[in-house]
């Protein structure tokens, strides 16, 4: 059933057959017969009703696919994630609190209702009517019976009948309404202008008695860290990249085996001309889609300066044929695979023969070749650079408990074991904490190893710690220095720095807040504006966040009007509104649309929180070793 309708994802039947709607709008769709799966281990228990691991995992397929269908680009880590995981969990909670809440409000769907939305699926219609056969054709290929097939929509129907009826309870009084939408969809002219404290650093005077008062005061701020001067040894598997080889056998299969991951990037910009037939075509539907094909091909083959006018007039692709059939530049993963097969062997100004694809037959002309192909040829450098490094780490991955066995074992010194395993010791100069971490990668692990009181006090090696992937470290500590005071002498410079920036932003602040007030009261003040540039909300055009914050925050009903705020650049920003447009007073189409919008956001946040309060009503436990392990193993 999957299938099916995943082909058909972008109609009625995808919103209301598989979109089973939850009141988080979290998902935008579980489908129905998960509800049906096995009564496995529970990953959730709400109330008295469990959620198995099975249903669970089901859920989460289900949406992943759904996602990486839609035609989004979709991280796959996000994929991966506790976040993501815990959002399919919460959409199914939801499902269980509505369905129980549906049960206890005694919602139905009468036997006619569900036949009369069943006969007027558009999947099921041949010729403007009901198609039995089609129906039944569909159920079978999907392995669903009618019962198990009508009891899905009937739930479907019961649970939008519900929401339906939450959302005719949201009204928003419409002054109100028609208030939030000009000031969401509103654009304001705007200029800023920045008194900056640097200007005013010549006009500071601090004296040596300010600077030593402010280090007496602080003397706690002024300390240098512990640091440890250190000796370490690194086993990598970049260090066996040169010892290992690869064969010219080993380069082929290798290739042959992994053609899928050497796709280089290697782009087509090709056109076609599509002669469709739809889901659930006959043999001769598909025959007679094909004779059409082949005689728009014979015209292809005859004028071929004349593709972009038979794409025109033939092709049934809406979205190219209106372009000539161009179909812009792809990558291989783009197109589906018969189609992207054909593209990337065909040479450029080449024409297919018939290409036949799920959507009908495809007639395709490549117009130009960018980046770099996968041919051996080409990919011959780097899948030898490929195997050294898989047989570096796989040396590496051999050797590494020797590695750690050997600097725990013989922990009084480093040299045994870059004797062992013919490692370059290296030193390292004073390193504090901070330092420590940012020359291991960000590791934090080996610092909190060096300072320990067994590597400082005793000078062990530390244990073998993975620093970055196939880079294993052991550290040992040559020399050690405690935290101390910092003299006034080191520190003197940076406080007077610090004490001059902050006395000069104060000048700043004040010829910028002498500005505005001369400003709001019409006169003139001598600041240098940027050209002004017209904001949305969502269009910031190059201003801070900072002020963006501001610019909608400002009073415009007299204009221009004027905000003002001391910004992280250590700067006095005036922000001014010079004009004020309601983009939705003139465009009566933008309006509508927006005003379904808001509504559909109320109502979503009215439903929101309904589900919300259904679960502060039951209890919710769920199993979180099991969510954040992989459900689908």
């Amino acid at each position: 059933m999957l299938d099916f309708i995943r082909s058909r994802a972008s109609g009625l039947f995808a919103k209301v057959v598989l979109g089973i709607i939850i009141l988080l709008f979290a998902l935008g769709g579980i489908d129905t017969w998960l509800n049906q799966a096995g009564n496995s281990i529970a990953i959730a228990k709400v109330g008295q009703s469990e959620i198995s691991i099975q249903e669970y995992g089901n859920a989460l397929e289900t949406v992943r696919n759904r996602m990486q269908q839609s035609g989004e680009k979709i991280d796959p880590a996000m994929l991966a994630s506790t976040e993501f995981k815990t959002s399919v969990l919460d959409g199914l909670v939801t499902r269980r609190l509505v369905d129980a809440e549906i049960k206890r409000a005694n919602f139905k769907i009468s036997d006619e209702q569900l036949s009369q939305h069943i006969t007027s699926m558009p999947e099921f219609q041949k010729d403007g009517k009901f198609s039995q056969e089609l129906y039944d054709k569909t159920l079978e290929q999907n392995k669903l019976t009618a019962a198990k097939f009508e009891q899905s929509i009937r739930g479907d129907l019961v649970t939008q009948q519900a929401r339906d009826g939450l959302a005719r309870l949201v009204m928003t009084p419409n002054n109100v309404a028609e208030s939030a939408l000009q000031y969401s969809y509103q654009q304001r002219e705007v200029s800023t202008a920045e008194i900056k404290s640097a200007q005013y650093i010549n006009q500071v005077k601090v004296t040596p008695d300010q600077v030593q008062a402010y280090y007496n005061l602080h003397k706690d701020k002024f300390k240098a860290p512990e640091q440890v001067k250190l000796e370490f040894a690194l086993l990598t598997a970049a260090g066996f990249v040169s010892q290992m080889t690869a064969t010219e056998a080993e380069i082929q299969e290798f290739y042959d085996t992994n053609k899928a991951k050497f796709q280089g990037n290697e782009q087509r910009s090709a056109s076609h001309i599509l002669i469709a037939y739809g889901v659930g075509a006959t043999d001769k539907e598909k025959a007679d889609a094909k004779a059409k094909a082949l005689d728009v091909l014979s015209q292809v083959k005859k004028t071929p300066n004349q593709f972009e006018e038979l794409a025109i007039k033939y092709s049934q692709d809406p979205g190219s044929a209106p372009k000539g059939g161009d179909l812009g530049s792809f990558g291989r993963g783009a197109m589906v695979k018969p189609f992207e097969d054909k593209a990337f062997s065909l040479k450029k100004d080449q024409i297919s023969d018939l290409v036949e694809s799920e959507f009908g037959f495809h007639i395709i002309r490549v117009n130009e070749i960018t980046g770099a192909s996968s041919a051996y040829a080409d990919m011959k450098p780097q899948i030898k650079g490929d195997i050294l490094f898989l047989k570096a780490q796989a040396k590496y991955a051999e050797l590494t408990e020797d590695f750690s066995n050997t600097v725990y074992e013989q922990s009084g010194s480093l040299q045994p074991v870059a004797k062992k395993f013919n490692i370059q010791l290296q030193t390292t100069p004073w390193m504090s904490r901070e330092d420590g971490t940012k020359f291991f990668q960000g590791n934090t692990k080996i610092m909190a190893a060096a300072f320990a009181p067994e590597a400082v006090k005793e000078k062990r090696n530390t244990e073998a710690i993975e620093v970055a992937p196939n880079n294993l470290v052991s550290v040992r500590v040559v020399d050690y220095k405690a935290a101390a005071p910092r003299t006034f002498d080191e520190v003197k410079g940076g406080i007077e720095a610090l004490l001059k920036l902050e006395a000069a932003m104060k000048l700043a602040q004040m010829q910028g807040e002498a500005d505005l007030k001369r400003l709001n009261a019409g006169q003139e003040a001598d600041l240098e504006w940027i050209p002004a540039v017209t904001v949305g909300r969502k269009n910031a055009e190059g201003l801070s966040d900072a002020v963006m914050k501001q610019v909608f925050k400002i009073n415009a009903n007299k204009l221009p009007a004027y905000a003002g705020f001391v910004d992280e650049n250590k700067a006095y920003v005036i922000v001014q509104v010079l004009n004020v447009k309601n983009t939705l007073q003139d465009n009566v189409e933008a309006k509508k649309n927006a005003e379904m919008e808001y509504q559909a956001a109320v109502a979503a946040e009215y439903m929101t929180a309904h589900g919300k309060s259904l679960k502060a009503k039951t209890e919710v436990v769920v199993d979180r070793k099991l969510l954040i392990g992989d459900s689908n193993q």
